[in-house]
């Protein structure tokens, strides 16, 4: 322990000795570090947040719909779509009555770009409308803070009732009581009978600033046709009695809708599974291509930087051989050497790593402070590059340091 100790010393003497070169040396280091943990962390940062505001689903809540959750990869993936039927609201029922997993189906229609105004208070032509059923609280994992959710009774009667989001809860009635109160939204008329909780998007989502109303109201109003010509389809979301039976109401939900809307066996499915796991995979597959590209990039960096280590290293015992050479001839054993010059390489490569580490992190969770995301430390990452800084000491200071090892201690001391 002793012996180590005084190795240790040396090394850090050596290294203090030196000081513009050790600092030269480190740069690449801490370059190649950095670049790996900045990435890394700024994906850790955008990843937490895009896997909190895609649980919206819940465990065991699943949504079919007609169009892919994750957009189109092609051209041609969007023509196949929009050659699909309209998933439609007796296909909802059809869930609703064979799909024994499930033990809550709802409804959904929308459109968007809306006014909502209240005794002369107008909002911004972003509102949303949402033409639903008594499950859609639930399944979305939104719930009514203040008055009621829909009731079978509004749905049945196309009652002109609505569930207004937080955002405009606060616009019109900061200091009444909302409930009852009469709004107009894209000018027709509906009595508030609830307002959302609050949620926000990390994204700048509208999760309080749509209007949630009777899916039959909405037929009623809109039609099943949208302003751009196409049929409406319906988004059909569906809770399994338990997150256990999750894949299985899935599967039996595909069944279903397949015998409901005529595919014969040999057909590909025409509408879309998602749910909060689906949508965080396809995101963590997306983002893999970046995470291994800052990987190459950093692990280059950290090459170079390693070459530039065992030339100094190589320059160092040059300049030290005549201190070798007394070291040995008072006895220092060849391991002894090689250890010492190898152990100044790992410790400068892990100043650097540290250093490193510690930039990385910073630079990383500047997007959590210009986004206003929750800051992230991906400590596992860090730990790799530490690792991967040590083998480079190690790799590349071996040379330099086998050469000092093996040198005679007379040529030594005959150093000029």
């Amino acid at each position: 322990m002793l012996h180590f100790v005084d190795t240790l010393r040396m090394c850090f003497r050596a290294l203090v000795s030196n000081k513009l070169r050790s600092v030269l040396t480190l740069v690449g280091i801490i370059a190649g570090v950095a670049s790996i943990i900045a990435v890394m962390t700024a994906i850790s940062v955008v990843q937490g947040t895009m896997e909190h505001e895609m649980s919206v689903l819940g465990a065991q809540t699943f949504q079919v719909q007609k169009w892919p959750a994750g957009g189109f990869a092609s051209q041609a993936q969007r023509r196949k779509a929009m050659q699909r039927p309209p998933l439609t609201l007796a296909n909802a029922q059809a869930i609703r009555d064979y799909v024994q997993t499930a033990d809550l189906v709802g409804s959904e229609i929308w459109d968007f770009g809306f006014t909502a105004s209240y005794k002369g208070i107008t909002s911004n032509p972003n509102i949303s409308i949402c033409g639903g059923t008594p499950e859609y609280p639930p399944n979305n994992t939104h719930y009514v803070g203040v008055g009621r959710n829909l009731s079978p009774i509004d749905i049945k009667g196309a009652r002109k009732v609505a569930v207004i989001g937080y955002a405009l809860g606060q616009k019109f009635f900061p200091y009444t009581d909302p409930i009852g109160k009469k709004i107009r939204v894209d000018g027709r008329i509906y009595e508030v009978v609830g307002v959302f909780d609050e949620k926000k998007s990390a994204f700048g989502g509208s999760f309080d600033t749509y209007v949630l109303i009777p899916v039959t109201t909405f037929v009623n109003t809109y039609g099943l046709v949208g302003r751009d010509g196409f049929p409406r389809s319906v988004n059909i979301t569906v809770r399994s009695k338990t997150p256990e039976l999750l894949e299985d109401a899935i599967e039996e939900t595909r069944q279903v809708l397949r015998r409901d809307r005529g595919l014969k066996p040999a057909q590909e499915d025409n509408f879309e599974f998602f749910n909060s796991t689906s949508l965080i995979t396809q995101f963590n597959k997306m983002s893999m291509g970046v995470k291994l590209a800052a990987f190459v990039i950093g692990i280059i960096a950290l090459v170079v930087a390693g070459i530039g280590i065992m030339n100094i290293m190589l320059v160092a015992v040059t300049e030290r051989t005549r201190e070798i050479g007394i070291r040995k001839a008072l006895g220092a054993r060849r391991r002894s050497i090689l250890g010492q010059f190898l152990l100044e390489a790992v410790i400068l490569c892990n100043i650097g790593g540290v250093i490193g580490v510690l930039a990385g992190f910073g630079m990383g969770n500047l997007v959590a402070f210009f986004a206003h995301f929750d800051a992230h430390v991906p400590m596992e990452w860090a730990v790799i590059g530490l690792v991967f800084c040590s083998a480079v000491g190690i790799g590349f200071g071996l040379l330099p340091a086998v050469r000092a090892s093996r040198l005679h201690p007379i040529d030594a001391l005959r150093h000029e």
